[in-house]
């Protein structure tokens, strides 16, 4: 490999690579090279793998990303007979509601709502749209009473929203003749996972508001009231997203085709 690198470096006339006795880093023509070639080498690694994958059983790991709502709402109760079906093939499933660089972090493939795909990436939908869902608890409600119009939800508490990335509010949003309006609204607590804003509405520290999904069976349980529901908001729904080149890659193509069944199944 070290003598291949000279070769390059003398054929470019270049040096590619700061060495010492520890440590090799790339110098500023390694980095401008890396980042011109990396999508090629990437599509001649794929077709590669392709051609070596017609007569073979899928095998490999296959990486994913994804929000833990959609772990704990669409894959978990799915992804066993995933690797049931295809056992040559090593899943490995990484939660987490921050924005993910797929391809800098060396995942196959992500899912995520519609407007918070990566450009570039090719996305195959699992969903439909999604209301988001406004809600409180019964017994926050018997103490507080029911708001029937915007402008008396405005003034509840609300179990507010950060998201990790961005640090910013998801602020409550809803559809008031027609438009779509963000809601300032005053703070009961501020959390950054789904699951510990649905507990804090569940608790009666105020009004919640996420996509449907995440609070349906608390809904048709009661242990959480619907409110204003002409009134909710409609997300984009979920895809699963990558790279052109990765769906040519069995290990990872059969694994889209399978989120793409059961998650239209479950809907």
């Amino acid at each position: 490999m070290s003598q291949a690198l000279k070769l390059l470096e003398s054929n470019i006339g270049l040096t590619l690579f700061n060495r010492s006795t520890r440590r090799m880093e790339l110098t500023e023509a390694g980095h401008l090279l890396y980042d011109r070639t990396k999508e090629a080498l990437s599509s001649l690694s794929s077709a590669l793998e392709s051609v070596n994958e017609l007569s073979e059983v899928p095998s490999g790991l296959v990486r994913i990303t994804l929000p833990r709502f959609v772990y704990q709402t669409y894959l978990k109760d799915i992804y066993p007979e995933f690797c049931a079906r295809y056992p040559q093939i090593q899943l490995e499933i990484s939660v987490s509601d921050a924005a993910v660089d797929i391809v800098k972090q060396g995942f196959d493939l992500g899912i995520r709502f519609g407007d918070r795909i990566e450009q570039g990436m090719v996305a195959r939908k699992l969903t439909e749209p999604m209301p988001g869902a406004i809600f409180a608890s019964p017994d926050y409600l018997a103490k507080h009473g029911t708001p029937q119009t915007i402008d008396e939800l405005k003034a509840h508490p609300y179990i507010q929203y950060r998201y990790i990335t961005s640090n910013q509010f998801a602020y409550l949003e809803v559809m008031d003749k027609e438009e779509r309006r963000k809601l300032e609204m005053p703070t009961a607590i501020v959390v950054n996972d789904i699951e510990l804003e649905v507990d804090a509405a569940l608790n009666g520290m105020g009004i919640g508001s996420i996509v449907l999904p995440c609070v349906e069976k608390h809904l048709e349980s009661g242990e959480l009231v619907p409110i204003l529901q002409q009134q909710w908001a409609i997300y984009p729904g979920l895809y699963v997203y990558f790279v052109q080149n990765s769906q040519k890659v069995k290990r990872v193509r059969v694994l889209i085709d399978f989120l793409v069944e059961k998650i239209n199944q479950s809907r």
